[in-house]
C-alpha cells in the first residue's frame, strides 16, 4: 500500500513530461495543437491530459515557461561576469541561439495565442541576464551609455527574435544567424 503513492506520483510526473514534449513537437510544427492532438500525440487519455492542464492556455503557459526556465539556466550556466563584456555578448549569443531556434515556432505561436506584452513578461528572468551583461559594458566602456539600459536589452531581444523570423520565413539559414547577431549587437551597443 504505501509503494502506490510514489509510483502513482512518478506515473502523473511521466505522464506531464510526456505531455508536455509532445505539445512542443506539434508546436514545432507551427500550430497550436488541439488537446485531442495532444492526447493522441502523448498517447495518454483526455481524462488525464485535463487532469494536469485543464485548457490549450495552460498548457501552452507551462510549455512556455519550462522553455524559459531552461534558457534561464542555460545564461546563468555560462557566468558571462567572467568574460570581457563583448566576448560575453558573444558567447552568450553562441549559446543562446539555438535555444531560441529550438523554440522559434512556440514563441510565434505564443504571440499569437497570449499577445506580446504577455511573452515579455515571461521571458523577465532572461532579460535580467542581457541587462547585467549590457551594465558591465557600460562599466567598462565597452557598451554605450548614452541609451538605458532597459532599452538596450529590448532592442538585444528584438533583434534576436528578428533572427528568428527570418529563419522561419526562410530568408536566413539558422547556422549564419549567430555571427550576424553577433556582429549586429555588438554594433548596437558599442559607443
Amino acid at each position: 500500500m504505501p509503494t502506490s503513492t510514489p509510483k502513482r506520483r512518478a506515473d502523473a510526473e511521466r505522464n506531464i513530461e510526456t505531455i508536455l514534449r509532445s505539445t512542443h513537437e506539434l508546436m514545432a510544427q507551427g500550430a497550436l495543437p488541439s488537446m485531442s492532438e495532444v492526447a493522441s500525440a502523448s498517447g495518454i487519455g483526455r481524462v488525464t491530459l485535463y487532469s494536469h492542464f485543464p485548457s490549450r492556455e495552460v498548457l501552452l503557459e507551462e510549455v512556455l515557461r519550462r522553455a524559459i526556465a531552461h534558457t534561464d539556466e542555460v545564461l546563468t550556466a555560462l557566468a558571462l561576469d567572467e568574460q570581457p563584456p563583448p566576448e560575453a555578448l558573444a558567447r552568450l549569443v553562441r549559446e543562446s541561439w539555438p535555444i531560441l531556434d529550438r523554440h522559434r515556432r512556440v514563441r510565434t505561436i505564443a504571440l499569437a495565442e497570449i499577445g506580446p506584452e504577455a511573452l515579455r513578461r515571461q521571458h523577465d528572468a532572461a532579460f535580467q541576464h542581457v541587462g547585467r551583461l549590457i551594465e558591465r559594458g557600460r562599466a567598462t566602456g565597452d557598451f554605450r551609455t548614452d541609451q538605458p539600459v532597459d532599452w538596450l536589452a529590448a532592442a538585444f531581444y528584438a533583434i534576436l527574435h528578428a533572427a528568428a523570423d527570418e529563419v522561419d520565413a526562410g530568408r536566413l539559414v539558422s547556422e549564419d544567424a549567430p555571427a550576424l547577431l553577433t556582429t549586429t549587437l555588438l554594433s548596437t551597443l558599442r559607443p
